[in-house]
């Protein structure tokens, strides 16, 4: 339709997310979705206890959430004065330079992608394998991941909320499952009786306890999304600390209540070989015999849709941070678009989807194996993830050291420098110990790949930032003020 005043087409596109679509609870459900419960519930729980032969990860993911908690004291605290979809290369930017913030976002690009795209691999195995037990329908599993990636496209360009209110859906069903699956477990326990053996502090300092506690903070990853979504939240300053306090709590507990709930099922001294026997199929096998096939099979259907809501919520992550860089001209300006009708970052949805649509093609063209692409993404993602925790919780630290901001010293010191510290210690023994995270052996080659593209993209990143510094100095001193920038410098 034309306009009366100009006669030319209206703006399709405009400069800015819209504001004011997302509660505290939509903003949890973008974040726990993107820790997809059930998956880690049902798929990474046995595969660790299996591949460390340790017993103590609820004790392990108690451990985590009070370490995340404390380094999200600074971490919100510094949302306060900045609200911006880039999150992890807003801060980096403030706290350790511009140069480190682009190699953050590149870093950051890298990360949600593994963890995006690789829930498709595991979504198209499990779900080809449950129509052909089903119904004896042979369908690849390419296909199904096909079908999975053009659902995520379509809904990664409609309006936030909408994605919001499915992820609500699919993650209270989810949840609901589990926590059947724990009463059931607490309800039949082994002959060892309601043992407390799997929760014991004393197994955070066990042999091989560091890679432990390394893998369970991978189940956490997403908690730091809900400043992502601080530009579309109602009330920023209050929606993006209640959500991420709240979601790291419920993750917290939930996970913790599960796998001490498994232990207890099992039997301390018979959980590691019951994983080991079962694999991922092991939460299936005791519901099977609490509950019935039934409810085995509607536990699976919702394990399929926990990696379509990681996918999703990972998608929207991704599609954000490309919208900050494109809007500050680090990406071409296309990217700092967004529609009018949906408010959506269209250019960074759809150049998610198509990397997401290549990766995808690749594995099925070159028939690799979509189980290893998956763990692959998972763990390279969290990996990154971890990695760039670190080098915010030193941004938080410094960035308050220079500039108070009227902040309280427990704020600016008296939780991040601990919580820097102990992160610092945490991605040293993920990058140590990368190959009992990705569980192909240490003489896998992903498992040099992985840390030497990883080291490229940083470099890269860097070289970039003293790029725009030399040939367009007015693109680099707007790098990280998000909807700020041309009003003010990074101090």
């Amino acid at each position: 339709m034309l306009t009366r005043e100009s006669g030319k087409q209206p703006d399709r596109i405009a400069g800015a997310l819209a504001a004011n679509r997302l509660g505290a609870p939509s903003v949890v459900f973008f974040v726990m979705s993107a820790a997809a419960p059930l998956t880690v519930v049902g798929g990474v729980v046995p595969s660790a206890i299996a591949g460390t032969g340790i017993i103590g990860l609820p004790i392990a993911f108690i451990a985590v959430g009070l370490v995340l908690a404390l380094f999200s004291v600074g971490y919100v605290a510094m949302a306060r004065h900045m609200a911006n979809a880039g999150a992890f290369y807003t801060y980096i930017s403030h706290g350790l330079g511009r140069p480190a913030g682009v190699a953050a976002a590149w870093l950051a690009m890298v990360a949600y992608n593994g963890l995006a795209v690789g829930a498709f691999f595991m979504l198209g195995v499990q779900a080809s394998g449950l129509l052909e037990s089903w119904i004896g329908l042979q369908i690849p599993w390419g296909v199904i991941a096909l079908l999975a990636w053009l659902l995520v496209a379509v809904l990664g360009v409609l309006r936030v909320d909408v994605n919001g209110k499915l992820l609500a859906v699919l993650l209270t069903a989810e949840v609901a499952v589990i926590l059947l699956f724990n009463l059931g477990d607490l309800l039949n326990p082994s002959a060892e009786g309601l043992t407390f053996a799997a929760a014991s502090p004393s197994l955070l300092f066990s042999e091989g306890a560091a890679a432990l506690i390394v893998i369970g903070t991978l189940g956490f990853v997403g908690f730091e999304s809900a400043v992502v979504f601080s530009e579309e939240s109602r009330e920023p300053r209050r929606t993006v600390p209640l959500a991420t306090y709240s979601s790291i709590a419920i993750i917290a507990v939930l996970y913790a209540l599960s796998t001490w709930a498994l232990s207890v099922a099992t039997g301390p001294g018979n959980l590691v070989k019951f994983a080991t026997d079962n694999s991922a199929e092991t939460v299936f096998v005791l519901a099977g015999a609490q509950f019935g096939s039934v409810v085995v099979d509607i536990a699976k259907v919702l394990f399929i849709t926990s990696l379509l809501a990681a996918s999703i919520s990972f998608h929207n992550t991704i599609a954000r941070y490309l919208f900050a860089l494109g809007r500050e001209r680090i990406l071409p300006a296309a990217f700092g678009r967004t529609s009018v009708r949906t408010g959506a970052p269209q250019a960074g949805s759809l150049a998610q989807s198509g990397v997401a649509l290549l990766i995808i093609l690749a594995v099925m063209f070159f028939q690799g194996d979509p189980i290893v692409a998956f763990f692959v993404g998972g763990a390279t993602g969290g990996a990154g993830v971890l990695v760039l925790l670190f080098a915010t919780a030193v941004a938080i630290v410094l960035f308050f050291l220079r500039d108070h901001r009227g902040e309280g010293v427990g704020h600016r010191l008296v939780a991040p420098v601990p919580a820097a510290i102990i992160l610092g210690v945490m991605a040293y023994v993920g990058i140590t110990s990368f190959d009992v995270i990705l569980g192909l052996g240490p003489d896998h080659p992903m498992v040099t790949v992985v840390p030497i593209v990883y080291a490229g993209v940083v470099v890269l990143g860097v070289v970039w930032a003293l790029v725009l510094r030399s040939t367009n100095p007015q693109v680099y001193a707007q790098i990280g003020l998000g909807a700020k920038a041309g009003t003010e410098a990074v101090r």
